[in-house]
């Protein structure tokens, strides 16, 4: 409700304050108005209803003739966002040294029509106006807030075709009697959760290498594609001198890049992660209620049997997946066609 219809309902009580007192003198001293005043409204009223009772100024409602004009009203507010703490006085006087002559009252009339007569409003404007801007960070910066935000910590990887990124890890299944410790090599593609894995006795750089050249790119080369990255943990089987580190020599030998994940950072990885679990869920742990092994070439058989069904007849739920299969996703994905050099080799490098 603006000040006019305040004052025009106040005006009404007063005219059925008078009419329910039958005394007008009372209701006057009542509402603090003069008998001269009731009358007064009383008449507009009677004449013109409720349109009487609010109060208008004579001639044209504009702007007032002493306001600043339009310039001189730009340049207090952009000397009001740069320097938001200087008050009216200054602001003045900053002004007439450009040349701009306004007095100090003219600057908070500036403020007042734009709600920045307290210091706070205007630090809060500049607030607003640094939030609109938009700001191009350096690759410093970026590095920053990728260690420290968790909003680019925890985002998703982005993988666009096949063999863009591929995923290995070493994941301890049990212990089995008259084998000992069972370690799985597990890889898988990033982009269409394709995934192989083999079963060791011991996690060494030599199986890190042996499921790579056996099962992985075999693979690969049997569908015209090319694995470009590895991402793997720290673990030794992965990592080490890339002049002497068996698994560093056989990528660089292959041309694939070799990516590592942030330490005690498993998020990172999380592809072959998920599939560790469902590996878990889905296989060792009915496997090993349902069957009793005693040599480890009757697990890996169970597990190429269930890799057939994950790869191929199970639906995957997995991000951008839709349901498909992982095998239909890898061979959407595959890059086009190109002519492909035989893959190097120990042999044929000999």
């Amino acid at each position: 409700m603006t000040t006019e219809e305040k004052v025009a309902r106040r005006k009404l009580s007063l005219l059925e304050l008078a009419k329910d007192l039958q005394n007008v003198s009372k209701a006057c001293k009542v509402m603090g108005y003069s008998r001269q005043q009731f009358y007064e409204i009383r008449r507009n009223y009677q004449t013109f209803g409720s349109e009487g009772l609010v109060d208008k100024l004579p001639g044209p409602r504009g702007p007032h003739p002493n306001r600043v004009s339009e310039e001189i009203e730009t340049a207090i507010l952009e000397h009001s966002l740069a320097f938001p703490t200087h008050g009216p006085v200054r602001v003045a006087q900053e002004l007439a040294l450009r040349g701009i002559q306004v007095s100090s009252t003219g600057v908070r009339g500036v403020w007042g029509r734009h709600d920045l007569l307290t210091r706070h409003e205007r630090l809060l404007r500049l607030e607003r106006a640094m939030r609109e801007q938009k700001i191009e960070l350096t690759e410093e910066q970026v590095r920053h807030l990728e260690r420290f935000s968790p909003e680019f910590r925890e985002r998703h990887i982005e993988v666009h075709h096949t063999g863009e990124l591929v995923a290995v890890d070493t994941f301890f299944v049990g212990t089995l009697k008259g084998v000992g410790k069972v370690y799985l090599q597990s890889v898988i593609d990033c982009f269409s959760r394709y995934a192989w894995g083999r079963l060791y006795t011991s996690k060494l750089p030599i199986t890190a290498v042996h499921v790579l050249n056996n099962d992985v790119l075999p693979f690969f080369e049997a569908h015209n594609a090319k694995v470009s990255t590895v991402l793997s943990d720290n673990g030794r089987e992965f990592c080490g001198r890339k002049d002497q580190h068996p698994y560093e020599l056989f990528l660089q030998l292959e041309e694939i890049e070799h990516r590592t994940t942030k330490v005690r950072r498993p998020q990172s990885n999380g592809f072959v992660e998920r599939l560790h679990r469902t590996l878990l869920d889905e296989h060792f742990r009915i496997q090993g209620r349902t069957k009793w092994y005693e040599a480890l070439e009757e697990m890996q058989q169970d597990l190429n049997d269930y890799l057939v069904t994950y790869n191929t007849k199970r639906p995957h739920q997995g991000r951008n997946m839709k349901g498909s299969t992982p095998y239909a996703v890898f061979k959407k994905g595959l890059p086009k066609a190109t002519k492909k050099e035989p893959r190097k080799t120990a042999e044929n490098t000999a």
